[in-house]
């Protein structure tokens, strides 16, 4: 199992993300120019999702994308978290 490193730690790590009130989780929009950048950009992390078998919570409406990490079977943030949100904020 991945780490367990809390969103405070992870937010410290990276830019753009909050920590979530009342779990132990991190978040971010992702603002793109259209609905077709921002399916694009979930198409590429969901290949990068699959492979690391660590799935995000996310909701898109046309041009944004809000996303969720934790991981659950940790009950809060660890490093695939961390991994994730840094191949995100890499393909925004």
């Amino acid at each position: 199992m991945a780490e367990k490193i809390g969103a405070q730690k992870a937010v410290s790590d990276l830019s753009g993300w909050d920590v979530v009130d009342g779990r132990d989780a991190i978040r971010k929009v992702f603002r793109f120019a259209d609905f077709n950048e921002a399916f694009g950009f979930m198409s590429r992390v969901a290949l990068k999702a699959d492979q690391m078998d660590h799935h995000p919570e996310w909701f898109n409406v046309y041009n944004k994308v809000d996303v969720l990490l934790s991981t659950h079977d940790a009950d809060g943030v660890t490093t695939l978290d961390l991994d994730l949100a840094r191949f995100m904020d890499g393909i925004a």
